[in-house]
């Protein structure tokens, strides 16, 4: 059951979750990756932003990262908004780091890649808005 499609196994990871690194950050406010983050950070999450096109700068108020090697802590919530196409890279990236739930937004999916983290056991979040969920399940 690592894949998680249940709503309330979705609130618990939601719920006990502190760090969320998103992979594909923009600066453009008009881009998912930003309105996204814009608002899961309002739910209290640390935020750390990688996109190695932008490392340096700032956005949303975070200095954006090259990697994910440059987290300096645990990942609980590996948020993803890249080509389906790139995210094998990042999955083997994401091993060697190390995360507690990969998310895949909606249009990042790749079935090969869910199958592959399924099988070896993590949390896998494919086709669910991050922000939608926080919305819907961290109500008070």
């Amino acid at each position: 059951m690592p894949i998680i499609e249940d709503y309330e196994k979705l609130r618990d990871i939601l719920k006990n979750s502190r760090t969320v690194a998103v992979v594909g950050i923009s600066p453009d406010e008009y881009r998912p990756s930003y309105f996204v983050s814009e608002v899961v950070k309002r739910y209290g999450f640390k935020m750390y932003f990688i996109n190695p096109e932008h490392e340096g700068e700032e956005i949303l108020g975070e200095k954006v990262l090259g990697s994910l090697k440059d987290v300096p802590e645990k990942i609980d919530i590996l948020d993803v908004f890249r080509r389906p196409e790139a995210v094998f890279a990042l999955a083997e990236e994401a091993r060697e780091q190390g995360f507690e739930t990969f998310w895949l937004q909606p249009g990042t999916e790749n079935e090969e890649v869910i199958e592959a983290l399924d099988r070896e056991g993590r949390n896998v979040v494919p086709g669910l808005c991050i922000k939608t969920c926080c919305q819907l399940l961290l109500r008070s």
